[in-house]
């Protein structure tokens, strides 16, 4: 596997696969619904696993495919992706991605950069995971929801149009996710009232450009709370 480092033994990715197990459980039919609706929406099957493998942008996938069918303009598209995946900007604050150390692998890692991913990589626990555990989780998630994704356009035919639920996965995922990362961090409980904080000012103050003023109070945030903390260390 040319995008892993040829060295990996079985450690890190047997624990990687451990890690990304409960997670692949919600990729997988959610890959699965997307698959499906790829097919039902009159596109080739093999566009599913085409857009899994080299997009892997989840929730914008799914957005992708109402653009595609009505054949919207590249900018259209470009603006979308922009600013549904403009979260990630905020993930590269804090994501390990030092501790991959080929350029190889941290490009595969900056490009497999999900949701779930920074999730897993945020814990207590993950402090002390080493790059190529990283690497490997990540590929189990792509693995998880290209999989998925190619067998629900495979199998597309056979899921009823009146199945409902399948698209509530990724939410619930998002939910357990959430949860988990505060219990793990009760000592660091400041982060998300920082982002409880940061939305309910952002609705008061702009209450029609919600998303993007949260963002920009949440970044300051983080940021000024950094400088703080990093200055403390120079006065002891």
């Amino acid at each position: 596997m040319p995008i892993l480092p040829a060295a990996v033994g079985d450690s890190p990715r047997h624990a990687a696969f451990q890690d990304s197990a409960a997670v692949g459980l919600g990729f997988v039919p959610l890959g699965i619904a997307f698959g499906a609706l790829v097919t039902q929406s009159g596109l080739d099957w093999w566009w599913a696993s085409l857009s899994s493998a080299l997009v892997f942008g989840g929730s914008f996938e799914f957005l992708l495919i109402g653009l595609v069918t009505t054949v919207a303009p590249l900018a259209t598209i470009a603006v979308a992706a922009f600013l549904v995946n403009l979260r990630h900007v905020f993930y590269a604050l804090s994501f390990p991605l030092h501790r991959v150390t080929s350029r190889l692998g941290r490009t595969y890692s900056t490009f497999a950069l999900c949701d779930e991913a920074y999730a897993l990589t945020a814990g207590e626990q993950a402090r002390s995971w080493s790059g190529r555990r990283i690497l490997w989780l990540q590929f189990f998630l792509h693995l998880y929801w290209t999989a998925g994704a190619t067998v629900g356009a495979l199998l597309g035919a056979l899921v009823p149009d009146g199945v409902t639920g399948l698209d509530f996965a990724l939410t619930a995922l998002f939910a357990v996710l959430a949860i988990d990362a505060v219990r793990d961090r009760r000592g660091d409980l400041p982060t998300p009232l920082l982002a409880l904080l940061s939305a309910l000012a952002a609705r008061l103050l702009l209450p029609g450009q919600m998303l993007p003023a949260a963002f920009t109070l949440f970044l300051a945030g983080l940021l000024t709370r950094r400088a703080a903390t990093t200055r403390k260390p120079s006065h002891a």
